[in-house]
C-alpha cells in the first residue's frame, strides 16, 4: 500500500509515537485527576509533561493554556462559540474548512454574521488589505486556516495577527494542516486561539485535539462535566485547563504526542518543509509528463497537491488508484468554499498529501498506475 492521504491523518506513525502509546497503556494509563492512587498521579504527571512540550512547541508560554479536546474541530467550535456573541461580525478566508464554516453558519442563527476575504493570487500585504477593507463597526474577530487542506497555499499569520492586534480583534487560527509543517508561535503571531490536531503533522494517534489560548483569553465551556476538581460545584472550575476539559481525557492519544513531538523535533521543521516541497515538485513533474491532467495552484509547492484528469470524475480516478494500492482522497475534502475558489469541477478533485514516510519511488508507482489506466 502507498499512502498519500496524510492531510486526513498521518500514516504510518513513527516508532517514537507507538512506543509512547504502548508504554502508556501497559505502565501508567490511569485516569488523571480521578483518584488518589499512583496510576492517576502518574497519568497526570505524564500529561502535564506533554502540555509543557506543546507549550514550548507552539509558543504558548504557559502549559495550563494548552487544553486537550477531542479534535481540532471541537477546538474550533469551542473557540468560535466561546468568543462570539449575538451582534458580532467575523471575517474568514475563502479557503476555510467546514470545521470553521459550519460553526459560523450555526452561529448565524444566534445573530453572528460573517464575510469571507479572498486569498488566491494575493501577496501577504494584499491579503491583509482585503481583511482591512471588510472591517465593520461590529467586527470582533478574524478566523482563518494557516495552511489549506486542498492545496499548498498558506496564509501570513504574523501579518494578520499584527493587524488584528492593532485593531483590537480576536485572532482564531485553524492549524490542522500546518502544525508540524510550519513554525507556530502563538505569542509572536498574536494568536488568541489556536486549534491543532494531534494525529496529522504531529504524528500522534487519533483522538486528541489541542486548543492553545493566548494570555487573557477566556472561553465559555463548550461542554460541562466532571473535571476531577471542585466536584461539589455546579459549574466548571474557573482555572485552565480544567475549565474546558470536561470528562475523561484521551490519555493514550495524548501520550502519543510525546513521541510524535520528539520525532518532529529530531527532523526539524525546515527539513519537513524541504521533503514536502521535493515530493510536490516530483509529483508535479510526473503528472505534467502525462496528457490530460490539470494541477491546481501548481506553482505553490508544499505538502498537498490537488489534480484532476479532464473528463474523469475525481472519485472514479481515486477508485482506480485504490485498486492499484494507492491511497488518495477525492471530492470536496470538507472544504467546498476552497474548491469554489480554485474552480474545480462540481465533483471536486483528487488530493495527494505527503508525509515524512513518502518517497519518490512511490510517486513512480503513481505515474505507472495513471499511465496504465489511461494509456
Amino acid at each position: 500500500m502507498i499512502y498519500f492521504d496524510n492531510a486526513a491523518t498521518s500514516f504510518p506513525k513513527p516508532p517514537q509515537a507507538t512506543a509512547a502509546v504502548l508504554e502508556c497503556i501497559t505502565a501508567w494509563c490511569g485516569n488523571p485527576g480521578r483518584g488518589a492512587h499512583d496510576l492517576s498521579r502518574r497519568a497526570a504527571e505524564k500529561i502535564y509533561e506533554v502540555r509543557e512540550q506543546l507549550s514550548s512547541f507552539l509558543g504558548v508560554g504557559a502549559p495550563e493554556r494548552v487544553v486537550f479536546l477531542q479534535s481540532t474541530t471541537m477546538a474550533l467550535n469551542a473557540s468560535l462559540k466561546g468568543l462570539l456573541k449575538s451582534g458580532d461580525h467575523i471575517l474568514c478566508s475563502e479557503l476555510e474548512h467546514n470545521a470553521v464554516l459550519r460553526p459560523l453558519y450555526a452561529l448565524k442563527k444566534k445573530g453572528v454574521t460573517f464575510d469571507t476575504f479572498p486569498v488566491l493570487g494575493r501577496t501577504n500585504n494584499e491579503i491583509v488589505q482585503e481583511i482591512a477593507t471588510r472591517i465593520k463597526k461590529n467586527t470582533t474577530a478574524v478566523v482563518c486556516l494557516h495552511a489549506s487542506n486542498v492545496c499548498s497555499l498558506s496564509l501570513p499569520l504574523p501579518e494578520i495577527g499584527a493587524f488584528c492586534k492593532s485593531r483590537g480583534l480576536r485572532f482564531i487560527v485553524d492549524a490542522a494542516q500546518s502544525a508540524g509543517h510550519f513554525p507556530l508561535d502563538l505569542r509572536a503571531m498574536h494568536i488568541d486561539a489556536l486549534a491543532v490536531p494531534g494525529h496529522k503533522g504531529l504524528y500522534g494517534i487519533p483522538g486528541c485535539g489541542i486548543l492553545a489560548l493566548g494570555e487573557g483569553v477566556t472561553l465559555a465551556p463548550l461542554i460541562e462535566g466532571g473535571s476531577g476538581v471542585d466536584s461539589g460545584s455546579h459549574t466548571m472550575p474557573e482555572a485552565l485547563p480544567e475549565h474546558l476539559e470536561a470528562g475523561t481525557l484521551p490519555v493514550p492519544a495524548i501520550a502519543s504526542l510525546n513521541g510524535g513531538l520528539r520525532f518532529i523535533g529530531d527532523i526539524g521543521i525546515p527539513e519537513v518543509q524541504k521533503r514536502a516541497r521535493g515530493l510536490f515538485l516530483a509529483a508535479k513533474d510526473r503528472l505534467e509528463s502525462l496528457d490530460g491532467y490539470e494541477i491546481y495552484e501548481k506553482d505553490t509547492p508544499g505538502a498537498v497537491l490537488l489534480f484532476n484528469r479532464r473528463g474523469i470524475p475525481s472519485t472514479t480516478l481515486a477508485r482506480l488508484l485504490d485498486k492499484a494500492g494507492i491511497c488518495v482522497r477525492a471530492g470536496l475534502h470538507c472544504a467546498p468554499l476552497a474548491h469554489k475558489a480554485l474552480a474545480t469541477p462540481e465533483g471536486g478533485a483528487v488530493r495527494l498529501s505527503f508525509g515524512l514516510f513518502n518517497t519518490r519511488e512511490e510517486l513512480d508507482s503513481l505515474w505507472h498506475a495513471l499511465k496504465h489506466a489511461f494509456p
